[in-house]
């Protein structure tokens, strides 16, 4: 299994004093001569889980707020991690397609081929209208058409030394790209959808699929069949397509002595994810039930690999702290290192 880590940014993990005093600095205006100290969080948080073998970071995008645009985050990091892919969120219909690639194929070059990318479709309309010139769809149907075009633009500039396309939202005729991606065939595509739209989506276009988390602290055995289900599910899908999906799970891991002091800390966690709807994101990742004591969630990993799910994207709280103890405690046990599998390339 891959063990991957969310970059800890506002709106994004739960909140700790360093990462408050990074979103206070983000937030106030004229701050000139100083060290960007959410660039050193992140930074510190992923130098740290590249040496303990984390393989993979996913750099969320949040268009309203003060967090640091994810694309420039991205590049740069690229020089100061030497194994770790680094995945930045792509929002279809923020940033035009074909800049898009262009962009994504720089950002690959600078990371030496370790690069992924995060398709996330959209669902805030005032962060769409905002920072696409009111380019929020309300039809749902028709914003995951767009998105279907958008991910075929890039994987077919990406691809192709030339390409052709006559859609409903982007019409390009023998578009080029000089620079593609260092990566062949090009970089791995994930999504997370539940959406019948969406998931036909991803059977047919993208790479890795983020498997739905049931939420809540209840029944493990009841939401890892569900977790099994969904996965079963979508590689019947994938398969009418003659093509083999991987799979994910975005996961908040509490690891304690005891599984009741780990619960203690879930509770609180749910707590926090009442606050808005950015939070909850934060709060339902308990539902895929890391938590507990290190053998717990050792086992509990080894079962997700059984059904197929190849990467773990974790946060932990404190971060640093957190994922310490999950490699002293939890790594050493589990099947496989990380750092032995390539990322998905199809």
């Amino acid at each position: 299994m891959r063990y991957g880590i969310w970059a800890p940014l506002p709106h994004t993990v739960q909140p700790e004093p360093a990462l408050d005093a990074a979103t206070e600095q983000l937030s106030t205006h004229g701050r000139t001569g100083e060290a960007d100290l959410s660039f050193k969080l992140v930074l510190d948080t992923l130098k740290r889980s590249e040496a303990l073998g984390f393989d993979l970071t996913l750099i969320a995008q949040r268009w309203l707020g003060p967090d640091p645009d994810c694309f420039m985050l991205a590049a740069a990091l690229a020089p100061h991690l030497s194994t770790m892919h680094i995945m930045p969120a792509l929002h279809p219909g923020v940033i035009p397609p074909q800049a898009a690639a262009k962009m994504l194929a720089t950002l690959d070059r600078l990371c030496g081929g370790r690069f992924a990318v995060n398709i996330v479709s959209g669902w805030w309309r005032d962060e769409f209208n905002m920072y696409s010139n009111n380019g929020y769809i309300d039809d749902e149907a028709a914003r995951f058409r767009r998105t279907d075009e958008y991910i075929r633009v890039i994987k077919g500039m990406w691809e192709n030394a030339s390409f052709s396309l006559a859609g409903e939202f982007y019409q390009l005729e023998n578009a080029a790209l000089v620079n593609r991606p260092a990566q062949q065939p090009r970089p791995a595509i994930y999504a997370a959808s539940r959406n019948e739209h969406g998931k036909e989506i991803v059977a047919r276009e993208c790479d890795v699929w983020f498997v739905p988390i049931p939420p809540g602290l209840g029944d493990f055995e009841k939401s890892y069949a569900s977790i099994a289900r969904e996965v079963e599910a979508m590689r019947s899908r994938a398969a009418l397509y003659d093509r083999k999906l991987e799979f994910a799970i975005s996961c908040h891991v509490i690891c304690a002595p005891t599984n009741e002091a780990a619960m203690e800390k879930a509770y609180a966690l749910e707590e926090y994810g009442k606050r808005s709807r950015l939070a909850l994101i934060s709060a339902k990742a308990l539902g895929a039930g890391l938590i507990g004591s290190p053998d717990r969630i050792a086992r509990r990993l080894e079962l997700y690999d059984e059904i197929g799910v190849s990467t773990a994207m974790m946060h932990f709280h404190p971060m640093i702290e957190g994922l310490e103890v999950f490699a002293r405690e939890v790594m050493p046990p589990a099947r496989v290192r990380s750092s032995e599998k390539e990322l998905p390339r199809a």
